[in-house]
C-alpha cells in the first residue's frame, strides 16, 4: 500500500488523502474542482496540473476565470507559434516567448524579415499543433545538460541564457518535437488554444541592446472564447484608428526624420500651436498656485551630476560633452537647477514652501528599440517644478498636488489610478530618510480618500513616487503625472532654512509634474480625443470656406476679424467645389466651417457648420467669436477663453 499525503484544498480548507506522487489532475479531479481547469497553485506556486504531488501541500485550482489563467494560456500559445515558425522556418532560432499585457510575443532570428503572408502560414500551421492536442510536458535537467541539448539544437540565445543561470537545474518544456527553454506552467496541451489571433511583427534587439543582433519579433494574443477575442480586435482597429503617429501626419502635428536622428520631434505650425497652448495653460495654473517660474541651462559639469548621484544611477541615460577640457552632463531633469537657486541666498522658515516651476527640456539616452512616436523620445520638455519645504509644511503639499492633478485631469476628461513606488535595490539615502518619505505620501493620499497600489521597489532613486495613471477613452493606462518625496537630495546639497528657533533646518524636496513630458502628453491626448481636439484646444477653430472665388475678399475680412477676437481662423483659399472643402475641414478635424456664399456676402454674416455637421444658421462674425470663447470655456471648465496664445 502506498504512502498517504494530505491536500488541502483552497479556497475553503476542505481536507483529502491521495498517494504520493499523484498528479494534480487527477487530485482536483476526484475533488471535483471541474474539467476546465487550467493549472493549480501548490503551496502558493503555480504549476502544471500533470505536477505530481510528493508530500503533504496546500492546492488551489487555477480555472480559465482565475486572474493567472489567461497569462498562462498566452504564454502557452507563444510557444505554440515558436513550434509553428519551427515547421516552416526550420533554420529560425528562437530566442524568448513571454505573456505581456494584452497578449504574448517571441523573438526569432530569421534570414529575412517576416511578411504578412507568413503570419497567415504561422497562425495556419498553429490551428494544426491545436487540433493535434500535444500536451505540454516539462522535464527538469541538469543545467549543464541543458547547454547541451540546446546547443546540439543550434538554438544560441538558448545557450547564451543558460550560460548565464545560476540554478544548477533548469526545467525544459517539449509538446511534440518541439523543447523549449521554459519555467512554464502551461495549458495542459495545445487544444486548450481556442482564440488567437497574430497582430503584427517588428524588429527587436536581442535583449533591447542596439548593439545585438536585430531579431523578428511577432506579436499576438489569445483568449479562451472567440467572443472576447472579436472584441478585443475590434479594440486594436479603434486603437490604430487612433494612433497619435498616424493622425500626427493626416493632421501636420508633427514629424521626425532620420537626418535629425531618432526620437527628435519637429513641431509643424498645428502641433506647435497645441504645445503652445498647452504650456501657456500650464504657466498661469502654476502661476495661481503660488509656484515661481525659473529657467536652468541645458548643461551642467558632470561634476555636479556625482555629487546629486545621478553619475552613479542613471549615467547611462544620459549624454555627456566635453569643454574646455572640463566634462559636462545634459540634464535629464530639472531638479539639481532648482537646487541651486534655493541655495543662491539664506532662507527662513517665513520664505517656505517655496515652488519652482519650470517647462524644462530635457535629454534621455532611450535605446532606439523603445523609441515610439511622442510617447517614447530623447528630447522632451516636462512641466517640472521642485517644492522646498519645512517637514511639517509637506503633508499640505502633497495634498495641494494631488488637488491640482486632480483639476487638470478633470479638465481634459482623464480619470486615473494611482500607485506608491517604494525603494528599488539601486538607491540613495538612508532607510529612516525612506521610510519618512513614503508614509508622508501614503498618509496624503489616504486622507484625501485616494485607493492606491503599492509598487515594490519601482521608486526613483532619490526617493519614493507617487505615479498618477491616466484612463483615456479606450480606458487604457498612461503614466503621466509624478510625486516624488525626497530628503535625500536636499542632505547632498547641504540646502537648509533658518528656522523660528533661529537654529539651521533641513528642508524636505518634492520633486512633481502635473501633465508630465508634454511630448507624451500630447501624444496621450492626441489618442484620447481620436485628433479632435475640444475647441480650447484645436489648432484651427474655424476653416472659412466659399462657394466660389467671387466671395474670397469677403471671407478673408471675416478670417481677419476673427483673428483679432482671439480665434484661430484660416481661409481656404483653393478653387475646389464646397463639398470637397467642407469634406477637407472634417478630416482636418476643425471645429467648425463657416460657409460663405452670395446671400452671406450680402447680409454681412457668416452660416457656421459644426465638424459633426450641424449648421447653426446665419450669425455675425462677432456672434460666431463670442458662441466660440463659450464653449472654449466650458469644454476647459472655466480655465481658456480666446485669449490663451
Amino acid at each position: 500500500m502506498s504512502e498517504e499525503i494530505e491536500i488541502t484544498l483552497l479556497p475553503g480548507g476542505k481536507k483529502l488523502t491521495a498517494p504520493v506522487g499523484t498528479r494534480l489532475s487527477e487530485i482536483l479531479g476526484k475533488a471535483g474542482a471541474g474539467d476546465l481547469l487550467i493549472a493549480a497553485r501548490v503551496d502558493g506556486q503555480l504549476v502544471d496540473l500533470s505536477r505530481k504531488v510528493e508530500q503533504d501541500a496546500s492546492v488551489e485550482p487555477i480555472g480559465k476565470d482565475s486572474p493567472e489563467a489567461i497569462e498562462i494560456l498566452r504564454h502557452s500559445a507563444a510557444h505554440i507559434m515558436a513550434q509553428a515558425v519551427k515547421s516552416i522556418f526550420p533554420e529560425a532560432r528562437v530566442a524568448i516567448g513571454p505573456a505581456i499585457e494584452n497578449g504574448f510575443y517571441y523573438d526569432f532570428d530569421v534570414a529575412r524579415p517576416f511578411t504578412q503572408e507568413d503570419l497567415q502560414n504561422i497562425e495556419d500551421g498553429m490551428r494544426q499543433i491545436v487540433s493535434q492536442k500535444l500536451a505540454f510536458s516539462r522535464r527538469d535537467v541538469p543545467r549543464e545538460e541543458a547547454i547541451g541539448i540546446f546547443s546540439a539544437m543550434g538554438e544560441k540565445y538558448k545557450v547564451e541564457l543558460l550560460e548565464e543561470f545560476t540554478d544548477s537545474t533548469v526545467s525544459i518544456y517539449q509538446q511534440g518535437d518541439f523543447v523549449d527553454l521554459c519555467r512554464g506552467p502551461h495549458i495542459p496541451q495545445t487544444g486548450f488554444l481556442k482564440a488567437f489571433k497574430l497582430t503584427g511583427v517588428a524588429g527587436a534587439y536581442w535583449r533591447g541592446d542596439e548593439h545585438n543582433q536585430m531579431l523578428q519579433r511577432i506579436y499576438g494574443t489569445a483568449f479562451f472564447d472567440a467572443e472576447s477575442l472579436k472584441k478585443y480586435l475590434t479594440f486594436l482597429e479603434e486603437a490604430q484608428r487612433r494612433d497619435h503617429r498616424r493622425l500626427g501626419k493626416e493632421l501636420d502635428l508633427f514629424s521626425f526624420s532620420d537626418e535629425v536622428g531618432a526620437g527628435m520631434v519637429i513641431y509643424h505650425p498645428k502641433g506647435a500651436i497645441i504645445r503652445h497652448i498647452l504650456e501657456n495653460f500650464e504657466k498661469r495654473e502654476h502661476l495661481l498656485r503660488g509656484y515661481q517660474v525659473v529657467i536652468g541651462p541645458t548643461l551642467l559639469k558632470t561634476d555636479l551630476w556625482k555629487k546629486s548621484g545621478h553619475f552613479d544611477h542613471y549615467r547611462e541615460n544620459m549624454y555627456f560633452t566635453e569643454i574646455d577640457e572640463q566634462s559636462y552632463g545634459v540634464k535629464p531633469m530639472n531638479c539639481l537647477s532648482h537646487m541651486l537657486i534655493y541655495k543662491s541666498k539664506i532662507r527662513s522658515y517665513r520664505d517656505l514652501p517655496i515652488r519652482y516651476f519650470e517647462l524644462g527640456t530635457v535629454h534621455r539616452h532611450e535605446k532606439s528599440g523603445v523609441l515610439h512616436g511622442l510617447l517614447r523620445v530623447r528630447q522632451f520638455t516636462q512641466d517640472d517644478a521642485h517644492i522646498l519645504c519645512a517637514p511639517d509644511q509637506l503633508n499640505d503639499e502633497i495634498k495641494s498636488i494631488i488637488d491640482f492633478v486632480s483639476e487638470v485631469m478633470g479638465i481634459f476628461g482623464f480619470e486615473f489610478e494611482i500607485e506608491i513606488s517604494t525603494r528599488p535595490e539601486k538607491s540613495i539615502g538612508s532607510d529612516e530618510d525612506w521610510d519618512r518619505a513614503t508614509a508622508a505620501l501614503t498618509k496624503a493620499l489616504e486622507e484625501k480618500g485616494f485607493k492606491y497600489h503599492v509598487c515594490e521597489g519601482e521608486g526613483a532613486f532619490y526617493g519614493p513616487k507617487i505615479d498618477i495613471k491616466l484612463k483615456d477613452a479606450l480606458d487604457r493606462r498612461w503614466q503621466c503625472a509624478t510625486i516624488q518625496c525626497d530628503f535625500t537630495l536636499p542632505e547632498r546639497f547641504d540646502l537648509t532654512y533658518i528656522g523660528a528657533d533661529g537654529g539651521r533646518h533641513r528642508p524636505v524636496m518634492v520633486h512633481r509634474v502635473i501633465l508630465g513630458a508634454i511630448e507624451r502628453f500630447l501624444g496621450v491626448l492626441i489618442e484620447h480625443y481620436a485628433g479632435a481636439f475640444p475647441v480650447w484646444l484645436a489648432p484651427v477653430q474655424a476653416m472659412i470656406v466659399t462657394v466660389t472665388d467671387s466671395q474670397l475678399d469677403f471671407a478673408k475680412a471675416v478670417c481677419s476679424e476673427l483673428r483679432g477676437r482671439g480665434v484661430r481662423a484660416e481661409v481656404d483659399t483653393r478653387s475646389e467645389k464646397l463639398g470637397y472643402k467642407i469634406r477637407e475641414a472634417q478630416m482636418h478635424k476643425v471645429p467648425y466651417m463657416l460657409v460663405i456664399g452670395d446671400k452671406e456676402v450680402q447680409g454681412g454674416a457668416v452660416a457656421p457648420r459644426k465638424r459633426d455637421g450641424t449648421q447653426l444658421g446665419l450669425m455675425t462674425s462677432l456672434e460666431f467669436a463670442d458662441l466660440v470663447e463659450r464653449e472654449c470655456l466650458e469644454s476647459s471648465k472655466g480655465r481658456v477663453g480666446l485669449n490663451i496664445i
